[in-house]
């Protein structure tokens, strides 16, 4: 079975929300690396609406930029949990919007790489919630970015999960990638 990895960028303060503000002075060739890494040992990306758009209004210009991993992102099957996206513009993406928890499960299922997430919100509190997702990478960020709002930090309100860190690995530039699994409810 496919394994769901969530890869987060987080700052110190908790803060999620418009990593291009803070991460360009953190991201060195180790990271780049890792970052290369996990998309190509995965086939397929699963987000919510906000990373959806975000990603696709960025990546589809970035192939020159970013080579093979511009291209991996453009070409590999996108799934979009919205109730609100009715035509997607990025291509290879597959909108659900009913039967969130039974169509992630059967795409876990299916043959194939894992399945990568970015961004930690209501699409990760619901994966957590039914276990569903496998692995969290937090890429923690030296750097305190000032939350504005609550959805500015990575929060799962009503929810208590337990995690077990299965590695850390500390790059130059000082950002730490922790990785956890979520502990099995006692």
């Amino acid at each position: 079975m496919r394994k769901i990895i969530n890869s987060t960028y987080i700052t110190l303060d908790g803060v999620i929300q418009d990593p291009q503000n803070w991460t360009a002075t953190f991201f060195d060739e180790t990271a780049g690396e890792l970052a290369a890494e996990q998309v190509f040992a995965s086939d397929a990306l699963i987000m919510g609406r906000a990373t959806y758009d975000g990603f696709a209004a960025a990546w589809p210009h970035m192939e020159e930029q970013t080579g093979d991993f511009g291209v991996r992102m453009n070409t590999m099957p996108k799934y979009a949990v919205s109730t609100t996206l009715k035509d997607p513009e990025w291509k290879n993406t597959t909108v659900i919007s009913d039967n969130v928890v039974e169509r992630i499960r059967a795409l876990k299922e299916e043959p194939g790489q894992d399945i990568m997430q970015y961004g930690f919100g209501s699409v990760s509190k619901l994966m957590l919630d039914n276990g569903l997702l496998d692995e969290l990478r937090l890429w923690i960020h030296p750097v305190f970015a000032g939350a504005r709002t609550p959805e500015d930090v990575i929060s799962v309100a009503g929810a208590v999960a337990k995690f077990d860190l299965a590695g850390t690995r500390t790059l130059q530039s000082g950002v730490i990638v922790a990785t956890y699994t979520p502990k099995a409810a006692e």
